[in-house]
């Protein structure tokens, strides 16, 4: 047992620049498990309170393997027991399941000499393959429990798509890739779900979907997505009597494909603004009517296009003001995707798709607990974003 207070940072260890990564790593998760020992015994080190629920015993050394190579971490202990600090577990599945694709590749002799070395420089070790099968079983098992837990009442539901390489039968091939996350009544964000396939769109739509439902969802009462392929008729198939509202930052964007010159895109922009921000959807429409007649002889496919798609983004009119901004557009889903194209890009082609699962599940799973233990996404009728 060992005691150790002092995670201050030494101008020496500052000036090394990224060699002193690991210690950095070292010095922050310290300092946070040491918190979170303080929270769980609700008293300082050497702190008299009157709802004092434990007593500090000092630290016991831990030696993790990371990617920057192997830390010994200083891990807090109280004297009672049940105490095990989360910090230092929090981030290990994303890594373990970074590692096991990467292996899983090197073991399937995919690209061999690359994944060697981006394993060896991520990692700072080499993974055998009954390494690999080992913490694949056990993660698998893990992420599996979590992607079937039971869901319960969800007030708004995010989907989207996005696509990874994936080796099937010798070929590269784009694998759908499938998220959604949802509101809760309470205002909770939470990560309801994942899929990765190769089948066509439709089917593999209509199968998420109804999983979301068949694991208990109820309760929606607006669906807010981009226009993928497939998925409108899913969505009419499994939530046919819950609204849909398409996501205006897509649908601005797609407007530029018809926009026929350059000079004209900033004032076909401002327009499509004005309209998402109107006050009502009786204005919305006004200044939607009002467009199609701009442009019907200078952009006629402009026009035609805007006629055809615009009021998709209005549905946002039929609910409450305050939460209109947080719903009118799935950037909170495309903010999941940044961090996941940051991790995947790594790996390049997954062997499979179960190895892609893997590793957006661990991700997910890490992104929706962090969600949990945050502050609430809306209060009431107002969000707290």
């Amino acid at each position: 047992m060992t005691h150790q207070n002092n995670y201050n940072l030494s101008s020496e260890l500052v000036e090394q620049g990224l060699g002193a990564v690991p210690e950095l790593l070292r010095v922050l998760i310290n300092s946070v498990m040491q918190m979170e020992r303080s929270k769980h015994i609700q008293a300082g080190d050497y702190e008299r309170t009157e709802e004092r629920k434990g007593h500090a015993n000092g630290y016991k050394p831990k030696t993790v393997k990371t990617r920057m190579g192997e830390i010994t971490f200083s891990v807090p202990q109280v004297r009672e027991g049940g105490f095990y600090p989360t910090a230092l577990e929090k981030g290990l599945r994303s890594e373990r399941a970074l590692v096991a694709t990467l292996a899983e590749m090197y073991v399937q002799g995919v690209s061999t000499r690359k994944v060697k070395a981006i394993t060896e420089e991520l990692c700072g070790i080499e993974v055998s393959a009954m390494q690999v099968s080992r913490a694949a079983a056990q993660l698998d098992e893990v992420l599996q429990e979590w992607r079937e837990r039971p869901l319960g009442e969800i007030t708004y539901l995010y989907v989207d798509a996005r696509y990874e390489k994936v080796r099937d039968a010798g070929q590269v091939r784009d694998a759908a890739v499938l998220v959604a996350t949802g509101i809760t009544p309470e205002g909770e964000r939470q990560v309801l779900g994942v899929s990765v396939s190769l089948s066509e769109h439709e089917t593999h739509w209509k199968t998420f979907l109804k999983g979301l439902k068949d694991r208990g969802m109820n309760g929606v009462k607006l669906v807010t997505s981009d226009d993928h392929t497939g998925l409108g008729a899913a969505r009419r198939a499994v939530l046919g009597s819950v609204p849909w509202q398409r996501c205006q930052f897509h649908l601005q964007q797609n407007a530029g494909a018809y926009v026929p010159k350059q000079a004209m895109r900033f004032e076909v922009a401002a327009d499509i603004r004005s309209m998402f921000n109107a006050p009502d959807r009786k204005t919305a429409e006004e200044f939607l009517q009002a467009a199609i007649q701009k442009y019907a002889v200078s952009a006629p496919r402009l026009s035609a296009w805007l006629e055809e798609n615009l009021s998709e983004g209005f549905t946002v009119f039929d609910f409450p003001l305050e939460h209109r901004r947080s719903i009118r557009t799935t950037n909170s889903l495309e903010r999941i995707n940044k961090e996941l194209r940051r991790r995947t890009r790594v790996v390049g082609v997954f062997p499979n798709e179960a190895s892609c699962l893997r590793l957006v599940s661990a991700l997910l799973m890490e992104i929706s607990e962090e969600w949990q233990i945050g502050k609430r996404y809306c209060a009431g009728k107002s969000f707290d974003c």
